[in-house]
């Protein structure tokens, strides 16, 4: 049901339907801000970016792709229109070792606290566990279990293969059950 409510958003949008614009800024600018704050670690730039954003999806909507399913395209889309203005302003800082740009993503307790796949943790050590992942594994968390995306679409964001998110997480998640465990043994 939920990919034909997607398929009908966007089709609606396409064809210039103001309520479908409404519904789709409505639905996913929270997300879609929270992900920009984590990248950006401004709320001016965020919120600026993102408007002008949503802008240009119904400016371009005539241009754009049919999709079944919006989040990862708007994920994806956002994470590059974002990274094009701060690399603009000199926000962003490469690596001297590659190309790529990298995302670190910090965790706030706030976040932490009110997830509920982390509330069997119940550890306000928690933060600082995952802050210590490594960037690629804190973006894959991030999206997986603070912005209920699938791995199939966090593979579309991240730009990486299914089974590459796969094992990000996987990792990720081995690892901080390996810290938790040594801090359980010196509580």
């Amino acid at each position: 049901m939920e990919k034909l409510t997607d398929k009908f958003l966007w089709k609606a949008l396409k064809e210039g339907d103001l309520n479908a614009f409404s519904v789709l800024f409505e639905s996913y600018y929270p997300q879609l801000h929270s992900y920009g704050l984590k990248i950006s670690k401004s709320n001016v730039v965020t919120e600026d970016t993102l408007q002008d954003f949503f802008l240009y999806i119904y400016e371009r909507r005539e241009n754009l792709s049919d999709l079944d399913t919006i989040a990862p395209y708007l994920f994806t889309s956002y994470k590059r229109f974002l990274l094009k203005v701060m690399k603009k302003n000199e926000m962003l800082k490469h690596t001297d070792f590659s190309n790529e740009i990298f995302i670190d993503i910090q965790f706030t307790a706030e976040e932490v606290i009110t997830n509920q796949e982390t509330a069997i943790f119940k550890n306000r050590n928690l933060s600082l566990l995952l802050n210590k992942l490594p960037s690629r594994q804190k973006e894959a968390i991030y999206l997986k279990y603070y912005s209920g995306l699938k791995a199939s679409e966090i593979s579309e964001v991240m730009g990486i293969n299914y089974q590459s998110v796969v094992n990000t997480l996987h990792k990720a998640i081995k690892s901080l059950k390996e810290e938790i465990s040594i801090l359980k043994l010196f509580s």
